[in-house]
């Protein structure tokens, strides 16, 4: 069996409240769908996601050109494929649209091994149960004020989680940041995990300080409370607060989490499937995770990352459902945990309509 083809498409999906849209710096609501296909007619899927809207056309440009590289390959060659892949960069660090492409073109492989095997994605990967523990995402953002935040997270509460992610960073007082947390956890009870992203917006005083005020409160994990890359000052953090820090789902590839468990910077390694490379690279962050006696969080893509969570030490899977509208049928969300549809590789199907619907010619 040998990759014989490929088809890429730009989508423009209608996202809810969020990061997504065109507010100035934040992440695109368009989306480019990957269709890989082999000499023997099984097509494996996937996208690449989660840019500017300027840089879409390069991330197709990019996807288009690696699946190129691909054609001819043997795709259960995952691990020589992904390198020869990233190498196409020019053998310089994976940081960019190379990565996110590659990783992509890694769903797609582990869906059509799956497909050619009979097997889900989360068996072929060493799991056990095709299920994973899961928290409420993609809601309770910044701009949210406190009454909204009152009816948000019942709601959340509502759809089954046990666990949600609250974002703060944006208020002028440190009293205002702890008050978001305050009414939050009132109205959802002591009972449920509650975790705050900062997505570095603070300095190492300020997440010190803040943080221990919001511990008061049964914090569950600091995520990026300064920038990413400043390991001696999520060192400082984690070392000066009770709760734990997370951190991780900006870097690219392996090598920057291997400096940040060298430096106990982090307490929870979070790990973001498009920028570590796709399934097969994040294995290797989930055993690095595991070797240092850490755990190990997912960052977005629920629906595709599920099977990697299902079958490693993963703690929690983020339960973000932008990518949802691509597919005909997602996983459920089921007392705390989320179900992965049954059926091989991935397990998902597009939904071609929806897709037509949402065309975007780059």
């Amino acid at each position: 069996m040998k990759i014989s083809g490929f088809a890429t498409q730009v989508v423009e999906l209608s996202g809810e409240r969020g990061p997504l849209g065109e507010i100035p710096g934040r992440i695109s609501s368009r989306y480019v769908t990957l269709r890989l296909r082999t000499d023997d007619g099984i097509e494996g899927i996937a996208y690449a996601a989660y840019v500017s809207r300027a840089m879409v056309p390069a991330l197709k440009a990019a996807l288009d050109g690696l699946c190129e590289l691909a054609i001819g390959r043997d795709p259960f060659e995952t691990e020589q494929i992904g390198h020869d892949l990233r190498m196409a960069n020019g053998g310089t660090a994976p940081a960019g649209l190379v990565t996110r492409a590659s990783s992509a073109i890694d769903i797609a492989l582990w869906d059509i091994k799956g497909k050619a095997l009979g097997l889900p994605c989360w068996k072929l990967l060493g799991g056990s149960e095709g299920r994973a523990a899961a928290y409420g995402s993609g809601h309770l953002w910044r701009h949210y004020d406190l009454d909204e935040l009152r009816e948000w997270g019942p709601k959340l509460v509502e759809a089954g989680f046990t666990a949600m992610k609250l974002r703060c960073g944006a208020e002028a007082t440190p009293a205002a940041e702890v008050e978001r947390m305050r009414v939050l956890r009132e109205a959802v009870g002591d009972d449920v995990d509650i975790m705050i992203d900062i997505n570095q917006g603070w300095n190492v005083h300020q997440a010190i300080a803040i943080g221990r005020a919001l511990s008061e409160y049964g914090l569950y994990w600091l995520e990026d409370p300064t920038q990413h890359q400043d390991y001696a000052g999520l060192a400082r953090i984690a070392a000066a607060l009770d709760p734990p820090v997370c951190s991780g789902e900006y870097h690219y590839g392996l090598v920057p989490f291997r400096h940040m468990v060298e430096a106990r910077s982090i307490d929870i390694m979070m790990v973001d499937l498009f920028r570590v490379g796709g399934f097969t690279q994040y294995l290797k962050a989930a055993h690095l995770a595991e070797a240092f006696n850490l755990p190990i969080v997912t960052h977005l893509a629920t629906e595709l990352f599920v099977h990697a969570a299902a079958a490693t030490n993963t703690l929690l899977l983020e339960h973000v459902p932008w990518a949802f509208p691509l597919f005909e049928e997602v996983p459920r969300v089921e007392a705390g945990t989320v179900v992965i549809p049954e059926g091989p590789g991935l397990g998902l199907r597009f939904d071609e309509a929806a897709i037509r619907a949402m065309a975007i010619d780059e």
